[in-house]
């Protein structure tokens, strides 16, 4: 319970207590976090599963019969172990069921290339692969506690032989930490254990079910803050159509449908249709409109589409402490989850067990008259499997197949301790069984090539019409009913100056404010605005009007720059040269006529002006209001 508040002494002010929940929020925020971390989110690197996924397995080894079981019935009996629902335990199942790995599916499990769902739990049936049965489950290894209602025993971990959390991958987001480990294919999986085992140096790389092109240089061996790229296969079927035929991981024909459409109606790419016509093996038809070059298409759809994503693994699993019994999360690479699972599961043969002390100590007692009699120590185990033979199977005792199954026993027996000799050749023997007997036709379906990065800049194409609300101040996306101002790309900014002497870059988009009074609008170069600008303004605060020449340098988008040194400033002549020897050398300038000035008309000579930053002032033109500057002609000859 959480600590009460200490009373407050009369006349103390509220403000002046301390938080009244603090101490419990503090407390209860870790063990949720802790619980979060442990029981739900990151798979532990014995078994390379989280609780939900190994209650599921281990009901289906009680439930065992060599037969399907209907999901619905496994789900209801995977609730005496797991408290969260059926929803969680239904979809846990289905994601083992739909690699087909640790369970055989039967009936509609959904797609995973399409992402469609599987069918209801009660019209689908599981059982567990022979592959599980050979390397998740031995009782008599398995270490025990009581399940959540203390009404049924559930294993800590289970004694698995193979290193799961590579074959199958995980993601899990936790508070504070989350994991994403990778899938790999078996037989890359089995040649890594064996080398390592014989001491010889390995690399291992993912292999996605999806397929694809990986670019595994900045992998890191999937520690944190690594990158993988990942390209969908697309093939040319002919000059207007493409074909997608292998995915990026975590990708979906679905959703990467929605992304080619979305970038079509955004302007990044240009397609007629796009026609799905995946089932067992993807197969995407991409139509491309007549004039289109399909190897551009190509490299648009990996800038702008999901056909390239990039996945970012953070190798997070679960590591009990050896001294302590605590389970930790620890961030490691691949490498180092096969070779502390090979060291820690192939090796450690004797696992700690519980006994019941006051029953166990009455049968050792009892049985001391007798050892004399026998071949070796009596174990508690032995003790243990006296407590569970019942007294039917005494009365019906047998002694010539006593005798043979203790031949048995003993050829066993020598067996093993041949085996215990020569261990590390034993190991290495089972990961050849493992490989010969599941891994016949599992080849990679992912290949990897370094992947070219592509500026999306020289691969969009320019198929978008800007045009310009001038007096509004608005600029968008094909309006036909305003001033045309040039194609540009979806990629593109555009550069504005207003007539209160403000400059803008914005992205395009479909209609965006910049400035009432647009006086310039133009592309915003990519490399950097090389123009020069002159302009003269009235400024605001003194009344008088200047001149200047400058040039832009860099600027952030959607942030507003003043290009004059007042508000209520006004700019009344502004020209943009692409080059300063076309700058102009003179202006004539017309005075207001209510100004008051004896001269109303005077040219004003440029050249003595130097080209300097936007925020400089400028030289002083006239000190009266300009009604009209216009560049003079012989200036320009």
């Amino acid at each position: 319970m959480p600590e009460a508040p200490p009373k407050r002494m009369k006349g103390q002010k509220i403000q002046d207590d301390p938080a009244p929940l603090a101490a419990a929020y503090r407390n209860w925020f870790l063990d949720y976090a802790s619980y979060v971390i442990l029981d739900r989110a990151v798979p532990h690197i014995d078994d390379g599963l989280k609780p939900v996924q190994r209650r599921v397995l281990h009901t289906l080894w009680d439930m065992d019969d060599g037969r399907f079981h209907k999901v619905a019935n496994v789900v209801g009996a995977t609730m005496k172990l797991h408290p969260h629902g059926d929803a969680s335990i239904g979809a846990a199942l289905v994601a083992i069921g739909q690699r087909a790995w640790l369970i055989e599916p039967q009936g509609n499990y959904g797609n995973t290339l399409t992402g469609d769902d599987a069918a209801a739990p009660r019209y689908i049936e599981a059982r567990l692969t022979n592959f599980a049965k050979d390397v998740l489950f031995n009782p008599k290894t398995t270490t025990w506690q009581l399940s959540y209602d203390g009404r049924n025993k559930e294993p800590i971990t289970l004694p698995a032989k193979f290193p799961v959390v590579l074959l199958e991958g995980a993601d899990g987001i936790a508070v504070g930490l989350s994991t994403k480990i990778l899938p790999h294919n078996f037989n890359d999986l089995c040649r890594a254990a064996i080398n390592h085992l014989q001491g010889k140096t390995f690399r291992i790389l993912p292999d996605f079910p999806t397929g694809g092109t990986a670019d595994f240089a900045e992998y890191n061996d999937g520690e944190r803050g690594g990158k993988v790229k990942v390209r969908a296969k697309i093939e040319e079927r002919s000059k207007y159509l493409l074909a997608i035929t292998e995915l990026p991981y975590g990708v979906t024909t679905e959703s990467l449908i929605e992304s080619i459409l979305a970038a079509n109606a955004k302007g990044k790419i240009k397609v007629k249709h796009v026609d799905d016509n995946t089932a067992d093996k993807v197969e995407i038809l991409v139509h491309l409109p007549q004039g289109s070059e399909p190897d551009k298409v190509i490299q648009q759809l990996y800038v702008f589409t999901s056909c390239q994503v990039q996945l970012n693994p953070a190798a997070c699993v679960i590591v009990r402490d050896p001294t302590t019994g605590d389970d930790k999360p620890h961030f490691l690479g691949v490498r180092d989850l096969e070779r502390i699972f090979i060291e820690e599961r192939i090796y450690r043969l004797i696992e700690k067990s519980k006994t019941w002390e006051s029953v166990l100590a009455e049968i050792r007692g009892g049985l001391k008259p007798f050892l004399k009699q026998l071949k070796r120590d009596v174990t508690d185990d032995d003790i243990v499997r006296l407590t569970e033979i019942r007294i039917k199977r005494i009365s019906a005792y047998n002694r010539f197949q006593a005798d043979e199954a203790m031949k048995k026993i003993e050829e066993g027996i020598k067996e093993t301790k041949a085996n215990l000799r020569k261990l590390t050749e034993y190991a290495v023997a089972w990961f050849e069984m493992l490989q010969e007997k599941y891994g016949k036709g599992i080849k990679r379906k992912t290949s990897y090539d370094e992947i070219e990065q592509i500026d999306a800049s020289e691969v969009v194409s320019a198929n978008q019409r800007l045009y310009v609300n001038r007096e509004d101040g608005f600029i968008g996306l094909n309006w036909r009913q305003h001033e045309f101002v040039t194609e540009c790309t979806i990629l593109d900014s555009v550069l504005t100056i207003m007539r209160d002497g403000s400059l803008k870059v914005s992205k395009v988009a479909d209609k965006i404010f910049m400035g009432r009074e647009i006086l310039h609008v133009a592309i915003w170069p990519k490399e950097g605005d090389t123009n020069f600008y002159t302009m003269i303004y009235q400024d605001g605060a003194t009344g008088k009007a200047f001149a200047k020449k400058f040039q832009i340098g860099g600027l952030s988008r959607d942030k507003l720059y003043p290009l004059v040194k007042s508000e209520n400033s006004r700019v009344v002549y502004l020209e943009v040269s692409a080059k300063e020897k076309d700058m102009p050398k003179s202006v004539h300038v017309s005075l207001d006529g209510r100004s008051g000035a004896r001269i109303r008309e005077l040219d004003f000579d440029l050249t003595p002006i130097p080209v300097s930053t936007r925020t400089s002032k400028g030289l002083t033109v006239t000190k009266w209001n300009i009604k009209e500057v216009k560049r003079n002609d012989l200036a320009l000859k």
